[in-house]
């Protein structure tokens, strides 16, 4: 790969798993970031000049125990997710925003979501229509254990000053009142039966493809949103450790690819994999290969996190682009990383890039990568690095 630029968003470098490219009414590309952690919300960059990133704006979290990890958007109209960091703390939801104005993006609608058990909404995906697609969790939904908190809802935004819940899913067993019993937990790394990311896409619109953590994977019919129901369910937790993180399907080519989430430092909870799935019978998935680590001794010694965590979810849109053979991916001190899948029995390591460490950090942690529809990446680090913006050269 080839570093185009890098820009260190002024010192907040610290982006989530939220990152979309909008081209404004005049003709502007301008980047829209998610931040990790407090005290920023949102930043906008103008990538117009790929080669010289410019911030537009940064606005504020309205408290510190915020976090506004995930964002999409659709025209004009931008959905943020915000996440508290205990149960019961104010400001949790989906707000939404008019970003006409990308020096000032406004406000025009917001969703309650918090309560006495809920930490909000931690992801969510909204590729086109009138639905949005959340993790979260709400004030009527009491988990058995609060690592399951957060389930599959999907929210009608067609009026966005007034979004409202069309229905809900969660695995039976994590609700008090179920009559299932819990689902067991992890003997070593107990992340939770929650939902990560659920994701819909405009080739399948009656079906939602969930990454439900240590559940695994769920593939679920929509047809009725208000009355989800589950056509297919895999894991592989255990033996393996749990962290079901993001679910890519290949309609192409009757395939998945699922990713896990590295959480602890020095490959403690290694192998956090990337899971390449045969759905041809979307009611029977099965695992046929994994994508390629690489070496582990080297980054188990770096600092931070080593393993897998997200992709580029080949979002539908006119600065996107699509590809059912190449995976961009994010391993955090492991860097950004392509991979060839051709052969979907044996994927191929194509291109990797890992940035020095920033000043002031205890470690790299590339957490999400974006590419538009020329191929551009564009790369960002949970912790301190910022957006880099690179070229794939192969």
């Amino acid at each position: 790969m080839r570093l185009i630029s890098h820009h260190d968003l002024n010192g907040y470098g610290n982006i989530g798993e939220g990152v979309h490219l909008h081209q404004t009414r005049d003709g502007r590309r301008v980047l829209y970031l998610a931040h990790e952690s407090a005290p920023k919300d949102i930043t906008s960059v103008d990538v117009t000049d790929i080669g010289n990133p410019k911030v537009l704006a940064q606005t504020e979290l309205a408290y510190g125990h915020l976090r506004s990890n995930s964002l999409s958007i659709v025209d004009d109209t931008m959905l943020v997710a915000y996440q508290s960091l205990e149960p019961g703390q104010p400001g949790t939801g989906m707000g939404v925003y008019n970003i006409s104005n990308p020096e000032e993006p406004q406000q025009v609608g917001f969703m309650d979501l918090g309560g006495e058990y809920s930490r909000g909404c931690h992801c969510l995906w909204w590729a086109e229509g009138n639905y949005a697609h959340l993790s979260t969790g709400a004030a009527d939904f009491q988990p058995r254990n609060q690592k399951d908190d957060q389930f599959y809802m999907i929210v009608d935004v067609s009026d966005p000053t007034s979004p409202k819940e069309t229905g809900r899913w969660w695995f039976p067993g994590t609700r008090e009142g179920d009559a299932e019993p819990m689902p067991a937990r992890h003997p070593q790394f107990d992340a939770g039966h929650r939902l990560h990311n659920g994701n819909v896409y405009p080739e399948r619109p009656d079906r939602a493809y969930c990454a439900y953590m240590d559940s695994g994977v769920m593939i679920l019919d929509i047809e009725d949103k208000s009355n989800p129901k589950m056509i297919s369910h895999i894991n592989y937790a255990p033996p393996f450790p749990g962290f079901t993180h993001t679910v890519l399907p290949l309609f192409n080519r009757d395939l998945m690819l699922v990713t896990q989430e590295a959480v602890r430092v020095g490959g403690e909870d290694y192998p956090k994999l990337m899971w390449m799935m045969d759905i041809r019978d979307e009611t029977n998935p099965v695992i046929i290969s994994t994508l390629p680590m690489p070496d582990t001794d080297d980054f188990f010694n770096r600092p931070g996190r080593f393993g897998a965590h997200n992709v580029y979810e080949n979002q539908p849109g006119p600065t996107c682009f699509f590809s059912d053979t190449l995976i961009f991916a994010t391993l955090f001190n492991a860097g950004v990383r392509v991979y060839d899948t051709s052969d979907p029995f044996r994927p191929e390591e194509v291109a990797y890039f890992v940035p020095e460490i920033p000043e002031g950090a205890a470690s790299n942690g590339i957490n999400d990568v974006y590419v538009d529809e020329n191929g551009i990446m564009y790369v960002v680090d949970r912790l301190k690095g910022g957006l880099y913006i690179l070229e794939l050269n192969v």
